[in-house]
């Protein structure tokens, strides 16, 4: 009978060691030397792959600087845009910085950083297209990327009562695609994105003279994890301070967008 109860005591004492290991888990999401950065990948020119498949764009280049820093190491994560504030809530990343608008609705559900670059959503249409004002949409069918701020900003807009089809792609490479082979009318696309396109594909495209709505990009950190957005904002502003951040966006727009 001791032995018995002795071993219940043994028992016991186990349990009670390994249900206070299994405690509640603390996040460590940028507490390491490694800083995990949530990416589209097919984002020209703030973040994609170029002919080398290297990961390039201005703002891998603005988060490597900022990583720096931070006494950190930049590692870029393609995801898929869609589940963006899922892979950030779940600690597969970081951050998200991939030209990622500030809405009212993602500040629900992230922390954001200071804006730091102006964009805005526009549409895009072929150059030998007959298209020239939003209007002209009614009827056609319009493609955009599924769960971006081209959505929102489309969504706000009286004439998307009047389009025909609105067609979701899960990247704007994709829906400029079907624009050249005519499955789409026109395109809702960042402005930063386009005019990259337009430069290197020249006569190829035209903008309708009206945007849909101006926007400003920021960096997605984490709810809760306020230290980690405190130290990359004071990064960030410090790359203001001592020019680098003019120097990125000197090297990929050919002008200083960056927000002061």
């Amino acid at each position: 009978m001791k032995r018995l109860a002795t071993w219940g005591l043994v028992i016991a004492a186990a349990f009670t060691f390994l249900a206070g290991c299994s405690g509640p888990a603390k996040s460590t999401a940028g507490e390491g030397k490694k800083l995990v950065i949530g990416i589209d990948d097919k984002f020209a020119p703030m973040g994609f792959r170029d002919e080398k498949n290297e990961i390039v764009g201005f703002d891998i280049d603005y988060a490597k600087a900022a990583a720096e820093k931070m006494g950190k190491e930049a590692q870029f994560q393609p995801i898929d845009w869609k589940t963006k504030e899922s892979e950030l809530n779940s600690g597969r990343i970081d951050l998200i910085w991939n030209g990622y608008t500030i809405t009212d609705e993602r500040k629900g559900k992230v922390l954001f950083t200071k804006p730091y670059l102006k964009n805005a959503q526009v549409v895009v249409t072929l150059a030998k297209s007959n298209l020239t004002k939003l209007d002209d949409l009614a009827n056609k069918t319009v493609g955009l990327q599924s769960l971006s701020s081209a959505a929102d900003a489309l969504n706000d807009n009286p004439i998307k009562s009047k389009i025909k089809t609105v067609t979701e792609y899960s990247d704007n490479v994709l829906a400029l695609s079907d624009l050249k082979i005519g499955r789409v009318d026109a395109v809702v696309i960042d402005e930063v994105v386009i005019k990259y396109y337009m430069a290197k594909e020249k006569d190829a495209f035209k903008l309708l003279g009206e945007s849909l709505a101006p926007e400003e990009y920021g960096i997605g950190v984490k709810k809760g994890n306020d230290a980690l957005l405190q130290q990359l904002q004071k990064a960030l502003d410090e790359l203001n301070k001592d020019g680098t951040a003019a120097k990125i966006s000197q090297k990929w727009f050919g002008e200083d967008k960056v927000l002061k």
